[in-house]
C-alpha cells in the first residue's frame, strides 16, 4: 500500500467505519477499531504496522511473509501483524472486513448485508 500514514488512516477509516457497529478509539496511545467492544484492528503508528483479527493467519503468512506475520506477542492471540508499506489496498479491504465479520455480532452481519 505503500502511502503516508494520514491516508492509510484515512482509507481504514473508509473501509471501516461504515460497517454496523464500529467505532475507533485509542488503544494504548494508538488508533484502534472496535465491534462489540471487541478489538479488530490495532493501528501500529510508528511501526507501520497493523495488528488484525483473524482466524486464517497462517494461510496468510505462507504466502508472503514479509506482509504477514507474528512476533511472540501474538503467537498465543488471533492476530496478525500487517506491513503497510507492502500490502496491496484489496488484501488489506479484505483482511479487514473479514477481521469485522469475526468479531461482529449475526445482528450486525444481518444489518451489513441487508445493504
Amino acid at each position: 500500500m505503500a502511502t503516508d500514514m494520514l491516508t492509510f488512516m484515512q482509507f481504514m477509516r473508509a473501509t471501516l467505519l461504515p460497517l454496523p457497529g464500529v467505532t475507533e478509539k485509542m488503544h494504548f496511545e494508538e488508533p484502534a477499531f472496535y465491534v462489540n467492544k471487541k478489538i479488530m484492528a490495532n493501528v501500529k503508528l510508528k511501526d507501520e504496522l497493523v495488528a488484525l483479527h483473524t482466524l486464517e493467519r497462517e494461510k496468510w503468512m505462507a504466502a508472503d511473509p514479509h506482509t504477514f506475520f507474528i512476533t511472540d506477542h501474538y503467537r498465543n492471540y488471533k492476530y496478525m501483524l500487517v506491513r503497510l508499506e507492502t500490502v496491496s489496498p484489496d488484501d488489506l479491504k479484505e483482511l479487514l472486513i473479514t477481521a469485522w465479520r469475526n468479531r461482529a455480532t449475526q445482528k450486525l452481519i444481518g444489518e451489513y448485508e441487508e445493504r
